[in-house]
Order: structure tokens, then C-alpha cells, then sequence
């Protein structure tokens, strides 16, 4: 009668059973060669077949199956599907199979049928069967019992790291992104050199994944994280190039997608969420891969913005992914999660077992064999009593006796000497013979020190990754960036670029790369500019950098917050977007100072100008936050309203310059530190319709600097600031510029030094740009040079500084450290100058 069993009990321990099945056989890499057994015994049945690199290649059905035959009892199409992956080089950063054929593509597209495909082993991949004919690994029966297969492969490459894994198996899964090579080696290096590094020192090689389609990855916590525990999840993005088209259209270029993206469907989810206008802007999707890479391109409407499509594209599909990183690997038969160092320890610990094996062999072949030449040494030395004592014995074994007793010779070592052949007695045969003698006593002598040194194996360890970092490393594909990404930010996709921002008295604004603007001679005529109407002009021209804030003060004293990169970009001659769909303006308000500024520091400082010569100084920090809306930043009377702002530092001094040509020069501590609302104190004092026009800012202990001074007729001049002498607050000032009907009204001022680049915008729509040091440097009761040939009827409404150092005109940050600061005009007009009048100070106080 059969004894009953528990169907719980069988059930739990099948089904154990098979979960350890397919976790070690099957789905989990092993940690020592990175392989699973389907790989290792692709790999393996080729070895059989001397399918070597060098070698002609052999048709895959033949591979395949050598290896369901013999090795791998499953069905052909799973090995079919291993050794195509295999031959991908956009599925492996190394491929291990050298593939001729239809092998897919990143389409999705099917590799061609086993009988039509050939391969052979690629050149790194013989690097993981060197040596396995020397025990240096264990072999196993295969699954009939017939022939023997190995455990694991004597790989000299990190496999496990380099082409990563993924697998699910019962319960777990793994997924290892793959690496570079050359970083793995010198990872490995400093491992051996130093066995307690810790997880960050060897981070210091191994930056990140290194995709073969290339892309960037953003490597912050995530990746910390999966060095140092075993998961984690790293952002993956595909790189996008903007191109120019004609008539100033642009194209956004996909040349690298996330490892594992399907391109084809990526294109399709693209033209989907174009058709439910969930994004706007593209006018048309291509398709121009080639066999050279990838390219998709999507071509945008004039007047769209790239940046908003681009992050778009980046939130809406797989452009921009997550890879969830779980660094699982079979370790002594059981699944273990690795960090970094382990993965890279058990790859060590398997290379130092394998070298001490394969010594091992060559040892004991290189005794044996020197222990016959020892012999053939002896048998040389005495050949006439050899040669007599052999024709003297009745039969071979007799001999071999004879030879044993007379010169104490061992059985192998008499044997071989009665099977030397008689051309070994030649002169030229015996020096040979010691030669391989000496030589194999030397290779006896490396091989103990390899097994009794622990240096010496490790400097052979050393040598060998050497060796394959010289022989297979490739440079870096993908770009590791190691601030993590969190959410989109469009900012984080815009360069941090100069460009050029344009704001016309109508309200056009565009933001323009600094480059579209070439240096010109003093007095050319300029190239064409912005298009504006006839009764519109530019009014502010400032070059900064898109990831800085635009702070946009308005003539009724308000403040409104853009970042540079949200003005949307335009062609250097077209109009722009009106400022009203930027900012929300009231009526009869408009922007008539524009600031670029990095941060608000609540040390730093704003000073206010009005047009009516009133001055406040007020903290930057006051400022950091504004609403959607805007905020007060001045408090002004009726019959004001706001001219210019300028940031700065307690150790500054203010030059206003008026319309009429007048200035004063007064120590910014002059004027206390005000509330955000309040109206300041006098600056100076106006002589008639005379208004301010601009303020330069400079440092009390500069007294190098140069004001540059420009009128409406387009001329300009330099003057020292020690010829501004430093007078009170509230003065009537000092001449600063001989105005005449030949030059017109002062338009505004600024500092320059002798390398700065100067750019002149005329009310006809020209742009000039030439050098400071073209101009040249004048006393203050002077008009200048011409700096640019008018047309009939124009007149000059704005210009800016560019420091050619690196340094733009309008950086507030700049000023803020103590550079100078460039100014721009408010709205120009034509006045009659006045004589100087009394430097008294007037102050009206604070309101």
C-alpha cells in the first residue's frame, strides 16, 4: 500500500524547486561572468566549433543547434532570440556575437530566420574562453548525462556590469544597466590596490550607466543609491539638437533615445499627441535614420518656441524615462543583491581563482616537461654509453630498465630518451633543447611565485585588466550628468547662453542669440535689425544670459519678474511678441527699465532714478518675490515716473546724466536704505524742461573708469570719471557733454573699458556694433566722435556694452560684485542745454 504524502507539502517543495530553477538557470545572470546559461552555453558551443573571430562565419541555425542539442533542452526560437541580442549593438554595449545578416533593428524589427543569419564569436567575447582547457573552472554534466559543460566561464572581462542583465525570474527580478568598460577597469585597479575602498572612492571611476544608444543620464541620488544598496532608479533622456531652417523656421533633431526605447513607436506616440493637440507647434514628423544613426526630425512653426515643445516631448513620451536599477546576481547559487564593490568583488575573486587554477596547470605541465628535458640533458651529456647500453639490451624494455639503473632516470624520462629521434644530437637541436630548458626553469620559478605571493598574483591580476582596457575600451556614449532630475524644468533644457533682448517703445519684445551680431568697424552702417512699425522704435536693448531673471520695472514705478528663456526667441529682424501677452500692464503703463539679476541678496542693493531726479536705494532682497500680478517697487508723484534702475554696493558711487548734458556725481551711502514703497530723496537738481536720462554706477576706488556718453545724432565720447568730481547729493551737477543741434540731446551713459564691445540700435532699425577702443577718450565739455552715419531723419535710441572677456552689458550680478554697469537710455528727447549752474545741495527728503 503507498503511503500517503501531503499535496501542500509536494506542492511547496515542487514548486521551490522550480523557482530555484529558473532563478539559477534560467532568468539570474551569474556574478562571476556576468552570464546566464543560455549565453555561456552559446558561447561555449561555439568554443567546440572554433567559431573564433578570426574565422569564417557559421550559420546560426548550426549554433543554435549544437546548443539545444547538446546543452540547453528548450526550444530553438529562445536561443535564436539570445544570440540575436547578442549581435545587437544597440542591445549591448560590447556585443559578444559578431552578427552578418538581418539581426532586427531599433525599430522592432524581427531578425531574419536562423537558416538566413551567420555569426562568430566577436573579439572580446574570446576573452571570456581563454584559458578554459586549463581546469581553470569546474565542468559539470550536461542534461543527459553525456558530455560536460562548464559552470561558469573563465572571463577576463567585468561582463556582469559591462553588458548588464535583465531577467524575471519567481519572486525576483534583476536589472543591471550596462557600463563602460575602460571606467570598470580602473574601478577594478583601485580595488586590488586597495581592498577597503569604499563605494564613493570607486564612484570616482564608475560614473554611470553607459548606454549603447548613447543619451544622457541624470545620476543624482538614484544612482547613489543603487551603488551603494542595489537599487535605484536613474532618469534616462534622449538628446535633441535644434537646427535652423529657412526663413527663420527650426527643426528639433532626435539623434540619441533611452536603451530599450522602440523608435518607430516613440515616432508614433509623437504623431498622436500632435494630432490631440497636446502639443502644439510642429508642422511636420520625419523619419531620416540611416545606417549612419538616428535622426527624427520634427519641424517647428515660426514663431514657436523650441524650448516649450522640447519639454514637452520630454514630458508627454518616452523620450525622457525612468530606469529602475535592482543589481540582483546568482552568488554561490544564490541570488544576492550586489553594490557596486561586491558586483566588482566577485568579479575579482573569480579572476584570482582562475589564475591560481590556470598556474596551477602550467606549473605542473612545465615540471613534467622539464622533468624530460632534464632527462634528454643527461641522455646528451653521455650519448656513447646511452647509444651502447640501448644496442646492448635484448628489447625496449630491457633498455629502459638499463637506463633507469644506470643514471637513476624515471620511467617517463627513460622512455622519452628511447624515443628521441637521432636529429635531437645535431648541435643546433641540443641548444635548443637547453634553451626551452632554461626557459621553462624561469617559468617554473614566476609560476610558484604567482601561487606563494600574494603581490605578484596581483600584479598579474593588474596586468591582465590592463590589458583588456588597452585591447576593448571604447570612450563614453552616454553623458552622465549628476544633478538628479526631479520634475520638468524647462530651464534645465536651455543652455546658459548670451543672447540679446529687445523691447520696443510699442512693446515688442524677442530674445535673439548674442552671435547673430557681428563686430563691426567704428562708422559703418550697420546691419538690418528688428522690423518695427514707422511710429514704434527700440527702446531697451540688453544682452544677459537665458537662465537669469528679467526684473521689468515700469514708467508708474511697478515691477513684474520674467526669466530670460520665457521671452519667446526671434530672428534678429523680426518683431517679437507684445509685451502685453507677457506681462499683465494697466493702461497707459509701459516697461521702461529692464534688469537681468541671478539672485535677489538681501546685501544687495537697488537704486532708483525718476525722471524728475529723485533717487532711492532699497534692498534687493525686497524684490525676490513677486506676484503674477507685479509689485510696488517705487513710490512716485504725480508728476513722475521711473527712469532707470540700477543694482548696487555699499562702496559705489552714482553719475546722473541729464538730457541737457549736465551730471553730479555722489556716493550711493549718500542715500539711506528705503522701503520697497517709498519715494526717495533728491538727486539733483533740474534746470528747466531738463530731465535724467541715465545713471552710471562705478567704485569709489576706481577711478579708472570710462564714461561712455551718446547723443541722438550718433555721437559719443569716453571721459575719465576723476574728471566728475565727487559733490553732494541734491546738486545742480556739472557739464558732462557739449550737446548742440549738431549732436542732439544726451539719449544716456555708461562705463567701458578698453575691451568692452559697444552695440548702437538707430530709429531706422540698424544695429552697430564696434569696439570702445575705437572711440576716442575726450575731456567732459566735449560732443564726442561720430560713432554711426545716420539716415535721413534717424536718430540713435539705445545701445549697450558687451564685455568681449565674457562678461554682457546688462548683468545685474555683475554690478552687484562690483563690476560696472551699462546703461540704456529712456525715451530720448530734444532739449536746450543750460550753462552749469550751483552745486548746493536741495534736498526735498524722504517721502
Amino acid at each position: 500500500m503507498q503511503s500517503q504524502i501531503s499535496i501542500e507539502k509536494e506542492l511547496r517543495k515542487s514548486y521551490l524547486e522550480y523557482s530555484l530553477s529558473v532563478i539559477i538557470g534560467r532568468a539570474i545572470p551569474d556574478a562571476r561572468d556576468g552570464l546566464k546559461p543560455v549565453h555561456r552555453r552559446i558561447l561555449f558551443a561555439q568554443y567546440e566549433l572554433a567559431n573564433n573571430y578570426n574565422r569564417p562565419h557559421k550559420k546560426s541555425a548550426r549554433i543554435v543547434g549544437d546548443v539545444i542539442g547538446k546543452y540547453h533542452p528548450h526550444g530553438d526560437s529562445a536561443v535564436y532570440d539570445a544570440l540575436v541580442r547578442m549581435a545587437q549593438e544597440f542591445s549591448m554595449r560590447d556585443p559578444l556575437v559578431d552578427g552578418q545578416g538581418n539581426f532586427g533593428s531599433i525599430d522592432g524589427d524581427a531578425a531574419a530566420a536562423m537558416r538566413y543569419t551567420e555569426v562568430r564569436m566577436s573579439k572580446l567575447a574570446q576573452e571570456f574562453l581563454n584559458d578554459l582547457d586549463k581546469n581553470t573552472v569546474d565542468f559539470r554534466p550536461n542534461y543527459d548525462n553525456t558530455l560536460q559543460e562548464p559552470t561558469v566561464m573563465p572571463s577576463k572581462v567585468p561582463n556582469l556590469l559591462l553588458n548588464g542583465s535583465s531577467g524575471i525570474a519567481v519572486g525576483m527580478a534583476t536589472n543591471i544597466p550596462p557600463h563602460n568598460l575602460g571606467e570598470l577597469c580602473d574601478a577594478l585597479q583601485l580595488l586590488l590596490d586597495n581592498p577597503q575602498c569604499s563605494v564613493d572612492e570607486l564612484m570616482e571611476y564608475v560614473k554611470g550607466p553607459d548606454f549603447p544608444t548613447r543619451g544622457f543620464v541624470y545620476a543624482g541620488k538614484g544612482l547613489y543609491d543603487a551603488y551603494h544598496t542595489g537599487r535605484g532608479t536613474v532618469k534616462v533622456r534622449g538628446r535633441l539638437d535644434l537646427e535652423e531652417r529657412k526663413k527663420g523656421a527650426q527643426s528639433i533633431v532626435i539623434r540619441e533615445i533611452p536603451f530599450g526605447l522602440n523608435k518607430s513607436s516613440l515616432v508614433e506616440k509623437i504623431a498622436a499627441l500632435v494630432n490631440d493637440r497636446k502639443i502644439d507647434g510642429i508642422t511636420d514628423l520625419r523619419d531620416e535614420s540611416d545606417r549612419k544613426g538616428i535622426r527624427v526630425v520634427i519641424d517647428l512653426k515660426r514663431g514657436t518656441i523650441p524650448d516649450i515643445v522640447i519639454n514637452a516631448l520630454y514630458k508627454f513620451t518616452p523620450l525622457e524615462t525612468s530606469f529602475g536599477i535592482n543589481m540582483l546576481a546568482v552568488v554561490d547559487n544564490r541570488p544576492q543583491l550586489l553594490t557596486l564593490k561586491t558586483a566588482l568583488s566577485c568579479f575579482v575573486d573569480h579572476r584570482r581563482e582562475v589564475v591560481i587554477r590556470r598556474t596551477r596547470f602550467d606549473l605542473e605541465k612545465a615540471e613534467a616537461r622539464a622533468h624530460i628535458l632534464e632527462g634528454l640533458r643527461i641522455a646528451i651529456d653521455n650519448i656513447d654509453e646511452v647509444v651502447a647500453l640501448i644496442r646492448a639490451s635484448a628489447n625496449p624494455e630491457e633498455a629502459r630498465n638499463a637506463l633507469m639503473e644506470r643514471f637513476t632516470f624515471s620511467e617517463l624520462q627513460a622512455k622519452a630518451i628511447l624515443e628521441m629521434r637521432l636529429q635531437r644530437l645535431t648541435g643546433l637541436q641540443r641548444e635548443e633543447l637547453m634553451n626551452e630548458y632554461k626557459d621553462l626553469l624561469q617559468k617554473i620559478e614566476f609560476y610558484r611565485s604567482i601561487l606563494e605571493n600574494s603581490e605578484v598574483l596581483r600584479g598579474e591580476l593588474k596586468r591582465e585588466i590592463a590589458e583588456i582596457r588597452d585591447n576593448f575600451a571604447t570612450p563614453r556614449r552616454t553623458e552622465v550628468l549628476r544633478e538628479a532630475l526631479s520634475d520638468i524644468d524647462i530651464e534645465d533644457l536651455i543652455p546658459d547662453e548670451e543672447v540679446v533682448i529687445t523691447l520696443s517703445r510699442r512693446g515688442y519684445m524677442k530674445r535673439t542669440g548674442l552671435e547673430n551680431y557681428q563686430q563691426q568697424k567704428r562708422g559703418g552702417k550697420g546691419i538690418a535689425a528688428l522690423h518695427t512699425s514707422d511710429d514704434d522704435y527700440v527702446q531697451e536693448f540688453l544682452t544677459t544670459t537665458n537662465h537669469q531673471y528679467l526684473c521689468l520695472f515700469t514708467n508708474k514705478g511697478r515691477m513684474h519678474q520674467l526669466k530670460v528663456h520665457q521671452v519667446p526667441e526671434g530672428s534678429r529682424t523680426a518683431k517679437g511678441v507684445h509685451i502685453n501677452n507677457l506681462l499683465p500692464l494697466e493702461e497707459n503703463e509701459w516697461v521702461t527699465t529692464v534688469l537681468a539679476l541671478r539672485e535677489f541678496a538681501e546685501d544687495k542693493f537697488f537704486l532708483f532714478i525718476t525722471k524728475r531726479g529723485m533717487i532711492k536705494r532699497s534692498s534687493a532682497s525686497l524684490y525676490a518675490r513677486c506676484r503674477k500680478t507685479g509689485l510696488m517697487a517705487v513710490g512716485l508723484r504725480e508728476d513722475d515716473e521711473l527712469v532707470v534702475v540700477r543694482p548696487i554696493r555699499d562702496n559705489s558711487h552714482v553719475v546722473l546724466a541729464t538730457a541737457d548734458g549736465f551730471s553730479i556725481r555722489f556716493a550711493c551711502n549718500d542715500v539711506r536704505p528705503m522701503g520697497r514703497v517709498a519715494t526717495g530723496v533728491k538727486g539733483i537738481a533740474l534746470r528747466r524742461q531738463d530731465f535724467v536720462v541715465a545713471a552710471v554706477i562705478t567704485k569709489d576706488i576706481d577711478l579708472t573708469t570710462e564714461i561712455m556718453s551718446i547723443s541722438a545724432n550718433g555721437y559719443g565720447k569716453r571721459t575719465s570719471v576723476d574728471l566728475y568730481r565727487l559733490q553732494s547729493r541734491g546738486g545742480k551737477g556739472i557739464i558732462n557733454f557739449k550737446v548742440t543741434g549738431k549732436t542732439g540731446p544726451v539719449i544716456g551713459a555708461m562705463p567701458v573699458r578698453d575691451n568692452d564691445g559697444l552695440i548702437l540700435l538707430t530709429s531706422s532699425n540698424k544695429i552697430v556694433r564696434i569696439g570702445v577702443d575705437d572711440v576716442r577718450s575726450k575731456g567732459r565739455a566735449t560732443m564726442g566722435v561720430m560713432l554711426v552715419r545716420l539716415d535721413e531723419g534717424a536718430h540713435v535710441v539705445g545701445f549697450d556694452r558687451v564685455d568681449e572677456g565674457g562678461q554682457t552689458g546688462r548683468d545685474a550680478n555683475a554690478e552687484l560684485d562690483g563690476d560696472d554697469f551699462a546703461g540704456v537710455s529712456s525715451t530720448p528727447a530734444v532739449v536746450e542745454p543750460e550753462v552749469p549752474g550751483s552745486d548746493a545741495a536741495d534736498d526735498d527728503g524722504e517721502e
